[in-house]
């Protein structure tokens, strides 16, 4: 019945403006904040734990924007995911430093997009897949009877998804080897493997190492990637920026922490459309109770 319910809200409203969509995001947001629910909970927590130099009110600003953001992002997925690729570039407004993606694969040796929880990410995946070659890590959801909806929505334009195992990250080493693109998700917590602790937010938080190994083994240029939702459903802006230098340092601490300082510095453009309702510090370090124990 959930699915059902799911792909009903898809198709309607990959039929409805982009602007009515983003209206009803901002209803859902309200929602979100007048009933007690754990997507609020936890992005209260992180909020006022990565921006303590904001007041009570400022924070509390903050996280109304941010459920209004995520209502818009529910929403729109619709439109993003069915939508054909000239209705989908449509929603392109403006595009951003993908001069630093066209020198990066001058080199020949692969690009590797570091894409947060940041704005819409799907955005990034879709537009760069459609102009170049492209292999992304993909890991099934937890509704099933979705699952082959977004892999067909996500491949659709010509990315190439691969399991979020050896397999799959054999994969994306032979991707970067023929010059061509990667996409990784650089804030998902590793959990009990293949993480360190990093600074985020000027706290540790397990930080993944995958995206440094890559980069270190293929000599493959980074970059760091968001679709920014602008006002009034305008539609997005992708921004390329090139990595932190850092990044490519054998230390492995220093390059998970330069990862993290990207990320930090790319959220603090639009703070209030990043996925604060992930917990993000759960694997936090040893001695630290859970963060999210009363969230």
């Amino acid at each position: 019945m959930r699915a059902k319910l799911v792909k009903l809200i898809l198709i309607v409203s990959a039929k409805l403006p982009l602007r009515f969509n983003h209206w009803l995001g901002n209803v859902l947001g309200k929602l979100f904040m007048c009933i007690d629910n754990e997507q609020q909970r936890v992005a209260r927590r992180n909020l006022q734990r990565c921006f303590p130099e904001l007041s009570s009110e400022q924070q509390q600003n903050l996280l109304q924007k941010n459920m209004q953001e995520i209502g818009k992002t529910f929403f729109e997925s619709g439109r993003i995911w069915l939508a054909d690729q000239p209705a989908f570039f449509d929603m392109v407004q403006e595009v951003h430093g993908e001069e630093h993606l066209q020198q990066a694969l001058n080199k020949g040796n692969g690009v590797i997009l570091a894409i947060p929880h940041l704005g819409n990410w799907e955005i990034i995946g879709l537009y760069c897949s459609a102009r170049y070659p492209m292999t992304s890590l993909y890991r099934p959801p937890r509704l099933a009877a979705i699952d082959a909806l977004i892999r067909h929505a996500r491949e659709r334009f010509g990315a190439k998804l691969v399991p979020t195992n050896a397999k799959g990250v054999r994969a994306l080493y032979q991707a970067l080897a023929n010059n061509e693109l990667v996409a990784i998700l650089p804030d998902q917590d590793p959990r009990d493997k293949g993480g360190l602790p990093a600074p985020f937010f000027g706290h540790q938080a397990n930080t993944m190492t995958l995206l440094s190994r890559l980069a270190q083994k293929s000599n493959a240029t980074v970059l760091c990637s968001y679709a920014e939702r602008l006002p009034r459903g305008q539609g997005f802006a992708i921004h390329f920026l090139p990595a932190d230098a850092e990044l490519y340092e054998k230390d492995m601490q220093v390059s998970v922490t330069a990862l993290n300082r990207m990320v930090e510095q790319s959220i603090r453009q639009i703070p209030d459309q990043y996925q604060w309702g992930y917990k993000r510090f759960r694997s936090g370090p040893d001695g630290e109770s859970d963060f999210y124990d009363d969230a």
